[in-house]
């Protein structure tokens, strides 16, 4: 079963008002961050294509690398697939992204019937892909395909946000992380926008490293 999609900011803050109702923590988050982002893109090639390009460096370099090979006419996976590694290198990727990038070009996912698939059938389908980790599936699970109850217990600045906000002694480890994102269930997905927003307004003000 897909369960609930979110695909507007009304869906937000439905899960914004239940999460505040069940845990005051969240109430306390809203407060100081105002309605959390709803951060829809398409889904497809180009939501892998661009999250494979972002491993490991900045959001500027990222872009720039995207630009480059938009304008040299290979964004789509026909074109990547086909491309030399020369002209892929010229737009700035490395030898490892490149293989990444055309094996994806070339895998022959059906990215419509994603849609349709259950979360965890979405990761059996991804998972086996070179440079598609776990953390690249639940992204694509949130921001591309607008699944309402994933959660990413492996990303860094969920972890800090949620020692921020609920006052823990120390990032919480997986396990522990993954038990206490269960009470947050069916909205775990609205929960992490508002952990991910309550964790940039407090670095902004307090300097937090991640």
């Amino acid at each position: 079963m897909v369960g609930r999609i979110i695909s507007s900011d009304d869906d937000i803050a439905e899960g914004m008002a239940w999460l505040a109702a069940r845990e005051p923590a969240f109430a306390r988050a809203a407060e100081a961050t105002g309605p959390w982002p709803l951060r829809r893109r398409a889904d497809g090639f180009g939501a892998l294509r661009d999250a494979i390009i972002g491993q490991q460096v900045s959001v500027a370099s990222a872009n720039a690398i995207r630009g480059r090979l938009l304008a040299a006419g290979l964004g789509e996976a026909g074109a990547i697939a086909a491309a030399s590694d020369t002209d892929l290198r010229g737009c700035g990727l490395s030898r490892q992204k490149i293989r990444y990038l055309q094996a994806l070009a070339r895998s022959g996912v059906a990215f419509d019937a994603l849609r349709d698939l259950p979360d965890a059938e979405v990761a059996d389908v991804l998972l086996p892909l070179p440079g598609i980790g776990r953390w690249t599936v639940e992204m694509y699970l949130i921001f591309a395909l607008g699944r309402a109850d994933v959660f990413a217990v492996d990303d860094l600045a969920l972890a800090e946000g949620a020692r921020l906000l609920f006052g823990l002694p120390e990032r919480p480890k997986r396990r522990a992380f993954h038990d206490m994102a269960r009470d947050w269930s069916p909205w775990r997905a609205v929960a992490a926008r508002g952990l991910w927003a309550f964790y940039a307004i407090v670095k902004q003000r307090e300097g937090v490293a991640p």
